[in-house]
């Protein structure tokens, strides 16, 4: 059984730009899919307290996926439902990066 059988749901992951300025010159907020129908795993956790810049906040959710490109600034879709990525750790093997996890907490 290989790492990617086990990535069972598909999400959609977006990458935060600023738009063109309003009539106030304040820059819209954009969002640009990164990735559309990447594979991955949603697990709820128990909860993990993550400091986030000078906060702490509880993450309660793990997001495995494949080696692709994401950042803390990036938000996830999944079934309709908006994630907001809290940490993104990288794990490798010996050779090169293997996947990456995700906490994550719901977007309100």
């Amino acid at each position: 059984m290989s790492y990617t059988s086990l990535l069972i749901q598909t999400c959609k992951i977006e990458y935060f730009t600023e738009g063109l300025p309003d009539d106030y010159g304040n820059p819209a907020l954009a969002w640009h899919d990164r990735y559309t129908d990447e594979d991955c795993r949603l697990v709820a956790s128990a909860g993990r307290e993550i400091k986030v810049g000078a906060e702490i906040v509880v993450a309660d959710y793990k997001l495995f996926l494949g080696d692709i490109t994401i950042t803390e600034r990036d938000r996830i879709t999944i079934d309709g439902n908006v994630y907001e990525v809290l940490l993104v750790q990288d794990y490798a093997d010996s050779l090169a990066s293997h996947h990456k996890q995700c906490w994550l907490r719901i977007s309100r």
